[in-house]
């Protein structure tokens, strides 16, 4: 699987984040000891922080669209049409830059989200565009139809002005008047919820710390972190029966491509065993503080990857070298595995952990 023709979807999930750059003074000589390339120098690499924000604005207004399937061509098509008395998020001016994103939840297929144009200046866009969905009418109805409506600014951040959803299973599409465009309108963010309560599965794994005794010198020592991922359990299915998943590895803050590691991809089941190790080095004992190692788990598709869950193994203190970053937010199953991990060195340190949603990190070049 080639990464430069791959692009990673985190299906419903896939909130965009931005980039601007932090200088952390340490972990800057981390590379990866198991025949993979060095990781890139930290201190000039690239942190991510959310641009979606859920919750800065006032949710009010409404928006037009209708839907309609239709048999011959087996699409669902979504007619966005406009949006009225939407918040402000350029208050002064009174105006946003809005745009309407969609998504078929859960995700049972590679299409991913779909977006309308930006239309700037205005609190009463106007869109006239029609979403395709190229699905089963079966498969359809096991579905909810998700409109949300995003202010995107000048730096490509994105602010949420509402949403509406619409469950499919109990729509009627025989009825006429159900294709007709309607308006409905905007509520509050909803779908992070259910879809955190969504099972997506569990993995087992096994760290262990190896610090590298330096005999007879003072300097700070350096040493490894091992991981073990050995089986995921129980993953959702998103496209039918088919699967075939893979991890990932990376180690937070550095987000650039030679930073990560990954497992093959083992196919056509929900609980694949990969007994894969992966090593990183130019661990600082100050470094293990700091640093985060993220695990996510993906469904290679043709040449999309589709995001099914994740992990972030640290000590979720919600800063790393200083910097309040978004990241570092592991639950307490993933912090009490790190901290036996830390406290116990040269020993393997076993958990089954429950997979999550995670807001993903995009890789820096």
């Amino acid at each position: 699987m080639s990464d430069d023709r791959e692009t990673d979807t985190a299906s419903e999930g896939s909130y965009q984040l931005s980039r601007h750059k932090k200088s952390p003074s340490s972990l800057t000589n981390l590379s990866s000891s198991s025949g993979m390339t060095s990781l890139s120098s930290v201190s000039g690499s690239v942190m991510s922080v959310y641009s979606g924000d859920f919750g800065n604005l006032e949710v009010r207004g409404s928006i037009q669209f209708a839907i309609d399937y239709v048999d011959s061509l087996k699409e669902l098509h979504v007619f966005v049409a406009q949006c009225k008395d939407l918040a402000a998020a350029d208050v002064k001016k009174q105006r946003s830059d809005p745009y309407v994103k969609t998504y078929l939840l859960p995700d049972k297929g590679k299409m991913g989200k779909k977006k309308t144009l930006v239309v700037k200046k205005t609190l009463n866009p106007v869109y006239n565009e029609i979403l395709r969905y190229k699905i089963e009418k079966q498969i359809l109805k096991t579905q909810k139809l998700n409109l949300s409506v995003w202010h995107r600014d000048t730096f490509k951040r994105n602010s949420f002005l509402g949403e509406v959803e619409l469950d499919l299973e109990t729509w009627d599409w025989d009825n006429k008047q159900n294709k007709q465009l309607k308006w409905y309108p905007l509520k509050r963010k909803t779908a992070p919820v259910a879809l955190e309560a969504e099972n997506r599965g569990e993995m087992k794994l096994a760290l262990q710390y190896v610090p590298e005794p330096v005999p007879g010198k003072k300097l700070p020592t350096t040493g490894e972190v091992h991981i073990w991922v050995k089986e995921c359990l129980d993953l959702p299915l998103l496209r039918g029966s088919h699967l075939s998943s893979f991890v990932k590895c990376t180690i937070l803050p550095d987000t650039s491509r030679k930073s990560r590691q990954k497992t093959r991809a083992v196919g056509k089941t929900t609980n694949p065993v990969f007994n894969h190790t992966m090593v990183y080095d130019g661990f600082r004992p100050e470094d293990l503080t700091e640093a985060c190692v993220e695990l996510t788990v993906w469904d290679h598709y043709k040449l999309t990857n589709q995001f099914l869950g994740g992990l972030r193994i640290g000590f979720g203190t919600g800063k790393s070298y200083g910097t309040e970053v978004d990241w570092m937010d592991s639950t307490s199953e993933e912090v009490a595995l790190w901290e036996k991990m830390v406290n116990s060195p040269n020993t393997w340190i076993e958990a089954t952990l429950p997979l999550r949603m995670l807001l993903i990190a995009k890789i820096s070049k």
